[in-house]
């Protein structure tokens, strides 16, 4: 099969690999289209180490190929999606709920960081029948891409920021996850959503999903405009949504006490340490809280996920501005790693 690997730091190509092999919980899915992550773009830079070879991607929805023998809710032909997360729903993380963290730290995230992931013409997915789920026949594969990660992952800010109804919450970068974010504060039942970020086309996009006001960072103070806009007081939460020192000191400064940080953001490339501005933090004692998530995973989420998107509750293709073939995979990697053409997430089919 053909795949779309990492050939040493900076280096990308498509090559020759042998089908992936299972075990009798697994699937083998044949891909039929993916998204491309700004993670892929980390993981390249050497962010994660990875083996040369190692297949990228964790964005991909197809057909079910094969199935191992105990598998018992999938069958050859059906359309799945699987989330960028694959946990095995045994280990004492996912036996306590926090399955991205399967088998410890990150160790829910398997596809490029621990096996091949799905940019690939097949792919194998670990514990099908917990992390396969089945793709409402109304949904396209564009549509259920955005389950795989953005979606989950976003949502997952919104919902760990703990936005009281009708309240207030300022999202830093209008990236993929920004605006998933952005939708998922607006499902959460806020009142105020302050969308920060200097480029139109991602303004004019948060405004599309549910920003009430966006606030360009080249142009004004967003800590400043954010407490003016909440009265002195600060956001009932923050989430950051970036991956960098300055944006996750923003959000500290701007919320209030007894508010909630959300972080989101991937800070592989921003060093080793984060600051905490500790006048904002009230010394420690603000009574403000931070907390992190990576992408959750497992079949029971994306089912609600995708039913958003089958009920027509939200839209997140308008996130779509490119469009390739599997042969133009090195070509939509490296606008993912430039941002060249103002691109936000690139469609891959196969």
């Amino acid at each position: 099969m053909r795949a779309f690997a990492f050939l040493g730091i900076g280096k990308v190509g498509v090559i020759e690999k042998p089908m992936p092999e299972m075990g009798p919980n697994d699937a083998i899915v044949r891909t039929t289209a993916s998204l491309i992550c700004t993670s892929d773009v980390h993981n390249v830079h050497g962010v994660v180490p990875l083996p040369e070879g190692r297949v990228l991607g964790h964005e991909s929805v197809g057909v079910v190929y094969r199935v191992g023998s105990e598998v018992r809710l999938f069958k050859e032909g059906q359309r799945v999606a699987v989330n960028a997360i694959t946990p095995c729903g045994h280990c004492n993380g996912c036996q306590r709920g926090f399955t991205s963290q399967c088998g410890g730290m990150l160790g829910g995230y398997k596809f490029t960081g621990q096996k091949d992931g799905n940019l690939a013409e097949y792919f194998h997915v670990n514990d099908a029948d917990f992390n396969l789920t089945l793709i409402p026949p109304g949904l396209s594969d564009e549509q259920a891409l955005y389950s795989t990660d953005m979606l989950s992952t976003g949502f997952i800010g919104a919902e760990y920021a703990d936005i009281p109804l009708g309240g207030s919450v300022a999202v830093f970068a209008q990236g993929p996850v920004g605006l998933s974010a952005t939708i998922g504060a607006k499902l959460c039942g806020a009142g105020l959503i302050i969308a920060v970020d200097g480029k139109p086309d991602r303004a004019a996009l948060a405004r599309r999903f549910g920003a009430d006001v966006v606030i360009d960072p080249a142009r004004e103070d967003p800590v400043a405009r954010i407490l003016e806009l909440t009265g002195g007081e600060g956001a009932d939460a923050a989430i950051e949504a970036l991956g960098h020192p300055v944006t996750f000191e923003a959000c500290i400064k701007c919320t209030r006490p007894g508010g909630v940080i959300s972080n989101i953001g991937y800070h592989g490339e921003a060093g080793s340490t984060l600051q905490i501005p500790l006048p904002e933090f009230g010394l420690g004692m603000g009574d403000k809280t931070i907390r992190t998530a990576l992408c959750p995973g497992g079949r029971e989420r994306m089912t609600r996920l995708l039913r958003l998107l089958d009920t027509g509750k939200i839209d997140p293709t308008p996130m779509t501005t490119h469009r390739f073939g599997f042969d133009q995979v090195e070509r939509a990697f490296r606008l993912m790693e430039s941002k060249a053409e103002n691109i936000i997430k690139p469609l891959v089919t196969f």
